[in-house]
């Protein structure tokens, strides 16, 4: 009966492990939330003027990548409020516009961030506030 038990022990033990250092190795997500919150102005038809304000949170593939998102802050934010502002009424107001938009910054800020650190950084952005008048 004891023999059994430490078979069964053993095994269970040993298909166990495998999946600890499958865990272990994979790269952990991390999120930057940028704040303050970027406000700026967009382009509308007429005499109006429009204005958006968002906080965005950038992911990150790994912990170890978060020093450098925060080094570069400044460089991410003035990027992100001169692209916000090139944008038209129509994409900042329509969910496919938004995500467009949200696509297009990641892609903007890798380019950007790709002379500075030497690779991709930014794995997504999300918007956890998106506010427009």
């Amino acid at each position: 009966m004891f023999k059994r038990y430490f078979v069964m022990m053993a095994i269970a033990v040993s298909t166990c492990f495998p999946a600890f250092a499958e865990q272990e190795s994979a790269p952990k997500l991390a999120y930057f939330t940028l704040e303050p919150d970027l406000t700026t102005n967009f382009f509308t038809q007429g005499k109006k003027l429009g204005y958006i304000q968002v906080r965005i949170d950038i992911m990150v593939a790994s912990t170890t990548d978060l020093p450098i998102i925060e080094l570069h802050q400044p460089l991410i934010r003035d990027a992100v409020i001169e692209l916000l502002g090139k944008q038209s009424e129509d994409t900042i107001k329509t969910l496919s516009g938004r995500e467009d938009l949200r696509k297009t910054l990641v892609e903007h800020l890798n380019e950007i961030l790709l002379p500075e650190t030497g690779r991709t950084v930014i794995a997504d952005l999300l918007f956890t506030k998106y506010l427009y008048q």
